[in-house]
């Protein structure tokens, strides 16, 4: 049997594991925060081994091993400290993130500042997640080229369409626990692997290190030291990255899909743990790369990356059997997976929840909703793959990435959530004036940048390194901050779901009292679906109305009727604003037909009592405007 055919056999095998995970999740699937958050109930472990293996892709790691053998410990501020640094920041976050009744960070943004601003935010996130994926399947071509000469076409089609069928299929759920399997199988493989690297480089050979202990006093003592590059260097870097970083969708989502915010916190630390053990296995295959092939590290940086790059490839090329070969192609495939699944769950969040939903069919119901989440997915995961043939450099992509959103809207999030003064035009402009900036300053470098040189920006001065980002993030925070103090404060609705002072203000006076003895009322209890999840109670509510609702009609009947009701992301969702707590509060959303309309609320659970009141309340009041319209409410029976 032919080397490629078996890898293809184990393959289909590993895919169809995968496969099987997403069509578990497929009933599972009933409404968007089902789809894109796993209906918010993903635990520590779920949360951990996902935010892991969601930034360790395949060219990633091709890269970082690279990086360790042409320039040693100096190497990580670019790629392997933002990565763990960020995950441990965001989990400083969590309890802010955590509470905000958020999908996607663009309908976060209009909750905080307008509606202006969620498109453009949109649009920016559905790109970065693009260029990320792209990054992941040109990782894995590189990997089969090596290995068996395939053509890079053949990774593109082998990710997406196994990526689009477990996604399209189980949603956020799928992603988590497949990636789960695929973590496992990449650390397994990172670890086996630096095993046999460091026993082949103590292998007997003449000028080879006696044992391990020879091999690692045999590296410079400048290897070893994580500032070698200067402390400014590593400034330089870290304030290109990191934010960028932490205010990526793809890990906020993740804690909001987390059942509480001990979950999340404590995943995000398991997830640094996870991606410090396999950056350290590379750390450790490097030295021993560096033994093996020392014609690599000589050559050095940058004109030693074409062979460094793909060293571990060669090496396992040029030592294992067929079926090793055929594993380890899979364990960088599993890499590439699970960091583009990842991507395109977010991307597609984007496209679905916040442009479509948000600004072509705000009515749509949730069967329609969940068939548009699919197609988002799909559309992701093709632009990705059209994307792999145009992008050459694997790191490149991750980076130009991360400085559009770095530049673009890191101060307008972080300021919104802490900062009360931040305003809508503050926001856009912090927005528009950072993107522009910054994807003139990627164009410009890239054009001036002459073959094998180093960056143009970079030789002008040190602090233009890195496409200029530092200059993009420095003009974008003039414009926001400037802007937001020259202009008009945002409204107590804006600032209600992020500040809970103002939350109490504004729902002072719609607090409705309700007697525990009311027949109706405890005629209504039993027909709330109460589920638990950690900290958080998960209570729904479905109702059917004799005809279909005219949902635009129905909800300004509703918020004229009612001053505790409120639209902060569109129609297409609407809260009961009673509470400083917003995922307490009761939201409704169209059903799966125009008939449904569907109530839900995620009090603490020491609350649950008082929310089913709270609940009781709204459902007498949705009525209400119904029947003004002439159309009567029923409980949808399970």
């Amino acid at each position: 049997m032919e080397s490629s055919q078996l890898f293809l056999i184990l393959l289909a095998v590993y895919l169809a594991g995968l496969i099987g995970i997403g069509w578990y999740f497929t009933k599972r699937q009933n409404t968007v925060t089902d789809f894109w958050l796993a209906g918010r109930r993903i635990g520590t472990i779920g949360v951990g081994f996902s935010s892991a293996a969601s930034w360790l892709t395949a060219g990633g790691l091709l890269s970082v091993i690279a990086f360790f053998m042409l320039q040693g410990m100096g190497s990580i501020w670019g790629f392997v400290a933002p990565n763990i640094l960020a995950l441990l920041i965001i989990a400083i976050f969590v309890k802010k993130i955590k509470n905000l009744p958020a999908i996607t960070q663009a309908e976060l943004l209009e909750q905080r500042y307008s509606a202006a601003i969620r498109a453009p935010i949109g649009i920016i996130i559905t790109i970065v997640m693009i260029l990320f994926a792209v990054a992941d399947i040109k990782g894995f071509a590189l990997v089969l080229e090596i290995f068996y000469g395939f053509d890079p076409l053949y990774a593109a089609l082998i990710v997406a369409l196994a990526v689009s069928v477990y996604v399209t299929l189980g949603g956020l759920s799928a992603v988590v626990w497949t990636d789960v399997v695929q973590f496992l199988f990449l650390s397994v493989f990172t670890i086996v692997i630096a095993i046999v690297a460091v026993g082949a480089a103590t292998g007997g050979a003449v000028d080879a290190p006696a044992n391990t202990g020879e091999l690692f006093s045999s590296v410079s003592s400048g290897w070893w030291n994580p500032l070698s590059i200067g402390i400014p260097m590593v400034l330089i870097f870290l304030f290109a990255i990191v934010p960028g970083w932490i205010t990526e969708q793809d890990p906020w989502q993740k804690v909001w899909a987390a059942r509480d915010s001990k979950s999340a916190r404590n995943g995000m630390l398991l997830g640094t743990l996870l991606i410090t053990i396999v950056f350290a296995g590379c750390a450790v295959i490097a030295i021993a790369l560096s033994s093996i092939y020392p014609e690599i590290p000589a050559a050095g940086f940058p004109m030693g990356m074409a062979q460094a790059e793909p060293a571990l490839l060669v090496f396992v090329l040029e030592n294992f059997s067929q079926l090793v070969i055929a594993l380890s192609a899979i364990g960088l495939a599993a890499a590439a997976m699970s960091c583009t699944d990842t991507f395109a769950t977010s991307g597609a969040s984007c496209v679905s929840r916040d442009i479509y939903q948000r600004f072509i069919k705000p009515d749509a119901t949730m069967k329609q909703m969940l068939a548009v989440n699919r197609l988002s997915v799909l559309f992701i995961v093709l632009a990705a793959t059209v994307g792999s043939f145009f992008i050459t450099s694997i790191l490149e992509a991750i980076h130009i990435a991360t400085y559009i959103a770095s530049a673009s809207y890191f101060f307008p999030l972080m300021g919104g959530l802490y900062w009360k003064r931040a305003t809508k035009e503050g926001a856009m402009a912090g927005l528009i004036v950072g993107a522009v900036v910054q994807i003139s300053l990627i164009v410009y470098d890239i054009y001036m940048t002459a073959p094998m040189a180093p960056a143009y920006l970079q030789t002008v001065h040190p602090v233009l390194m890195n496409h200029g980002v530092i200059a993009g993030m420095g003009l974008s925070a003039v414009a926001f901050f400037g802007v937001s103090l020259l202009t008009k404060p945002s409204s107590a609705v804006n600032l209600a779901p992020f500040f809970k002072e103002e939350a109490k203000n504004l729902a002072a006076e719609a607090t409705v009292t309700v007697e525990d003895d009311d027949p109706k009322f405890q005629k209504f209890l039993k027909r709330i679906d109460e589920q638990l999840a950690g900290e958080r109670a998960h209570l729904h509510v479905r109702l059917e109305s004799s005809a279909s609702v005219n949902w635009h009609r129905f909800v300004e009947s509703l918020r004229s009727s009612y001053v505790a009701w409120l639209t902060p992301t569109g129609m297409n969702s609407v809260y009961r604003l009673v509470q400083a707590d917003m995922l307490s509060c009761v939201s409704i959303t169209r059903g799966t037909t125009d008939k449904e309309i569907w109530f839900a609320s995620e009090p603490p659970v020491s609350e649950m009592g008082a929310q089913k009141k709270e609940l009781y309340v709204a459902y007498n009041e949705v009525a209400a405007a119904l029947e003004s319209m002439g159309v009567f409410l029923t409980v949808v029976e399970e």
